[in-house]
């Protein structure tokens, strides 16, 4: 089953905020406009669909081989999230805010927030600073820990990531502070003690390509654990996941997902949802949170944001590609939602990189 805590919020990380904060050379330490008279298919699986954006980006990996006594004090990473999977023994998980969890072997801890967290061979043994204990780099997104003083042996493979999409913003704002999977049912928990004796395996030998191998599995346990939350968690009944369920608004919602450029109007929007205007406002406002045009602006603009990291497309470009009509209409919305020009992001995130 899942367990959690009390609900954060988390939005994507940019990995070089992982490496300078480590401050040393090691990986832990350091669209054009579409045709508006174009009819888009419905989606047979609104949720589905976006969940199939949340690719993983930036992921660092850590194998550690653990003798008791031993303790790790994580310190928070800004806008990040960080597992545990547990191949071998035990150990106990503190997060701040949150009751200590005794996690076994086959146990996987998701903390989709950054805070900073220990994980102990048990609660009364010392926690070190991460970054003064030595590791060993294998490639620039995984190495090698050993550490502990020489008792009962743990290991763990751990990860930082972020997923490097805006509908990571509105997911990971409704998840809890811990996710933390320690029983599934027997189909399930059968796919996850394979797949972590898989890992495990991996991670001792390292044979030829077992980096890539551990890396694409263990997304797949923090897309699947995320899932896993979805289906059960009484929080996930309400909000965007809520609405992105619901048969109606859900194929509203993706069509902006897929066609931001688009000229929406409310009205569009309600048809695409077979609903009458009123009752599409009121009921997407209802689960959402907000107007559906409110919704249509900030996700353009923080498509707009990341598009401004990741690329070199001139603003009026990517104006025309989000649907506004003017160089300057974006610029104003853009520096309405976040306080600065699209120019100053730009050069910012830029400057951060070097």
């Amino acid at each position: 089953m899942i367990r959690q805590a009390a609900p954060c919020h988390l939005v994507s990380f940019d990995l070089q905020i992982v490496q300078e904060s480590r401050g040393r050379g090691d990986s832990w330490h350091n669209v054009p406009m579409a045709d508006q008279t174009r009819e888009l298919p419905p989606p047979s699986d609104p949720l589905g669909e976006t969940l199939h954006l949340l690719q993983l980006h930036g992921t660092l990996y850590c194998r550690s081989e653990l003798t008791a006594p031993w303790g790790i004090d994580l310190p928070p990473f800004e806008d990040c999230m960080m597992f545990h999977v547990i191949t071998s023994g035990h150990c106990v998980l503190e997060v701040d805010g949150a009751e200590p969890i005794r996690l076994e072997r086959g146990s996987l801890a998701l903390v989709p927030h950054g805070r900073g967290h220990r994980v102990r061979s048990d609660a009364r043994a010392d926690a070190l600073p991460l970054f003064d204990i030595p590791v060993e780099r294998v490639s620039e997104r995984y190495e090698i820990m050993r550490h502990g003083g020489g008792g009962e042996r743990t290991e763990l493979v751990c990860g930082v990531a972020r997923f490097d999409h805006v509908a990571a913003e509105h997911l990971i704002a409704q998840l809890p502070e811990v996710l933390h999977v320690d029983s599934w049912s027997q189909d399930e928990g059968g796919w996850l003690r394979s797949t972590l004796q898989f890992i495990a395996a991996e991670a001792r030998a390292l044979k030829p390509g077992g980096e890539t191998v551990i890396t694409r599995l263990a997304d797949v346990l923090v897309i699947q654990v995320l899932r896993a939350w979805i289906d059960g968690a009484p929080s996930a009944s309400h909000g965007w996941l809520a609405a992105l369920r619901d048969e109606r608004l859900g194929r509203a919602l993706v069509a902006m997902h897929r066609e931001p450029e688009r000229d929406w109007g409310v009205e569009s929007l309600a048809e695409f949802a077979s609903m009458s205007r009123s009752a599409f406002a009121a009921r997407f406002a209802e689960l959402v949170g907000v107007a559906p045009m409110r919704y249509l602006t900030s996700w353009r603009l923080r498509l707009a944001r990341r598009r401004l990291r990741d690329g070199d497309d001139p603003l009026v470009a990517l104006a025309d590609g989000l649907g506004y009509r003017s160089e300057a209409a974006f610029c104003r919305a853009f520096k309405r939602e976040f306080g600065e020009s699209p120019g100053s992001v730009r050069r910012r995130e830029r400057a951060e990189s070097r």
